[in-house]
């Protein structure tokens, strides 16, 4: 893996001059000017503080962008990541969050070294459209109080909810103004001007002139720490095994979001630049970033779709991009850290709400439900709402499981067709026979015979009355199981006895080869099967003529 990451190192800075040299430092100030007001935003929803998403963004910037998988990848606090925290903040404390994340690093570590990138890709698309808009809903219900300028109690979003009713819900119209001061700049803020000044930013900027105008009482980001190290850190003085032993299910579910975000992300971008990301050093840039954010005081990253995409259409060359961003970051925490401490929370929750609405795949769910594809719908909202009640990781197992049962529900039928012998339709495709086809048939199979599937065969054969041969196409069986070597070992024997000889045709390889180890064939007797119906039916006609 090091030998191909210098070998891709090499083929990334070949022929790099200072004309690319300057498209990356510009391209990775754009992404400063983007991940800013997000790093101080995912700070706060995760339960931890503006600082360590600033911290998080810095540090994932340089180690992860020089360690990662393309050229392209650009990593610092997510949304989702940040709607795990939550409750683990609730939990555990902050140094409970640097356990896991340390724990987590070394899962995507291993993951990596174990090239266990692939997995991604068995998760069907409407799961991770779910899990998406889930974790959009997450976000969003997570905001309110900071949106609304209110107070909360409980673990969980849906807790949170549920105490307005005890707590009262009386909003602070300062922090719902500013809110929606950023909101409406991000929402009606023309697309041509984002590429150049990001909505958010300017609605952060906008939001905090007014509350320094107005100064009003509303809660405030606070003092930014203007050095990599905090105080409030991962200590390994107070690491204890029972601590760590309770962490390792949290830090599971954070290593799986890291795995999804970062390779989805990957691929995504991969297609936009036209770079096959390398998902298992994908993971181990990811795990090694992970293992050193808690001892810096932030938070997990991962890779991040929406300032990647930034990245590259800002023309950015190699990874050093990604660099340039976490130094750009870096000299806000030192140059502009009295200036964002005066930021609204309420400013950084508008930020949030609408990230949060143009994180859902509006496009696929469009497509989903505009086709009515049924599977695909209930993949989609079952995912969503055990995103929403569940933790995220179960939110995928139950995804996929109910996957996994809506396709063997979907392969488990088999289509059943039986067909006369059409003499003059063979003629027309060359094949003259001289016997008498009528009390011959033809069962058509498409679909697997398995335990499923073998009663309605068994009942279309039993229709079949005096008839001279049966021949079973089997062109379409993709798969056969015990139970359908079982059946076909039966319907052979109780055909035969009534006089009807049984041939088969067009059996797959996989299958023919089940069938032989079976001992089906054995016993039914390898003449008996053909490459296709109509070497079949020449076969009878060449034994009738014969006997004749």
């Amino acid at each position: 893996m090091f030998k191909q990451y210098v070998s891709d190192l090499k083929k990334e800075f070949l022929g790099y001059n200072s004309k690319k040299l300057s498209q990356d430092v510009m391209a990775g100030l754009t992404v400063t000017a983007v991940a800013l007001p997000l790093a101080l935003a995912f700070g706060v929803s995760s339960g931890a503080d503006a600082g360590a998403g600033l911290i998080t963004a810095i540090i994932a910037g340089l180690f992860m962008s020089a360690l990662s998988g393309a050229s392209y990848q650009i990593s610092g606090p997510t949304g989702a990541m940040s709607a795990v925290l939550i409750s683990l903040v609730y939990s555990y404390g902050i140094q409970g969050v640097f356990v896991a994340t340390l724990i987590a690093g070394i899962i995507l570590l291993v993951a990596g070294i174990l090239k266990l990138g692939k997995l991604v890709s068995l998760i069907p698309a409407p799961v991770i459209t779910g899990f998406t808009s889930g974790i959009a809903i997450i976000i969003a219900m997570g905001q309110i109080d900071n949106f609304f300028g209110v107070t909360s109690e409980g673990s969980s979003n849906i807790e949170k909810l549920m105490s307005y009713s005890e707590l009262g819900f009386h909003p602070n119209m300062y922090a719902v103004l500013f809110a929606m001061i950023v909101v409406l700049i991000m929402v009606f803020w023309p697309k041509k001007w984002n590429a150049k000044v990001p909505s958010s930013l300017v609605g952060i900027i906008v939001a905090v002139a007014v509350s320094l105008v107005i100064k009003t009482d509303v809660t405030t980001v606070g003092e930014i720490p203007r050095t990599l190290l905090p105080s409030v850190r991962l200590n390994l003085g107070e690491l204890s095994v029972e601590q760590m032993t309770n962490l390792i299910s949290p830090a599971i579910v954070i290593a799986a979001l890291g795995m999804i975000e970062s390779l989805l992300c990957g691929a995504s971008a991969g297609r936009m630049k036209g770079e096959k990301l390398n998902a298992d050093r994908e993971l181990v840039a990811q795990g090694i970033g992970n293992i050193l954010l808690p001892f810096f005081g932030g938070v997990p990253a991962t890779a991040a779709i929406a300032r990647t995409s930034v990245a590259i259409k800002s023309g950015a060359q190699t990874r050093l991009t990604g660099i340039f961003h976490a130094v750009g970051l870096l000299a806000s925490m030192f140059l502009l850290g009295g200036i964002m401490s005066k930021i609204p929370l309420s400013a950084l929750a508008g930020v949030l709400m609408v990230t949060a609405w143009r994180m859902n795949e509006w496009e696929s769910i469009h497509f989903i439900f505009s086709k009515k594809l049924k599977t695909a719908i209930a993949q989609f909202l079952i995912t969503m709402v055990a995103t929403v009640i569940f933790d995220l990781t179960t939110a995928i197992l139950v995804g996929v499981v109910f996957s996994i049962l809506f396709f063997v529900v979907r392969i488990s039928d088999i289509e059943i067709n039986s067909s006369d012998i059409d003499p003059a339709r063979l003629a027309a495709n060359g094949i003259n026979v001289r016997y008498n086809h009528d009390k011959t048939k033809v069962i058509y199979l498409t679909g697997p015979v398995f335990f499923t599937t073998t009663e309605r065969i068994k009942a279309e054969v039993e229709n079949l009355k005096d008839m001279d041969y049966v021949i079973f196409s089997m062109r379409g069986v993709p798969l056969v199981d015990t139970t359908g070597t079982q059946f076909f070992e039966e319907i052979f024997e109780l055909l035969d006895t009534q006089g009807t000889k049984v041939l088969f045709a067009g059996v797959q390889p996989k299958v023919m080869n089940y069938m032989k180890r079976s001992g089906v064939v054995e016993k039914i007797g390898e003449s008996n099967f053909f490459w296709s119906v109509e070497q079949s039916l020449v076969a009878i006609d060449e034994k009738h003529l014969a006997v004749s």
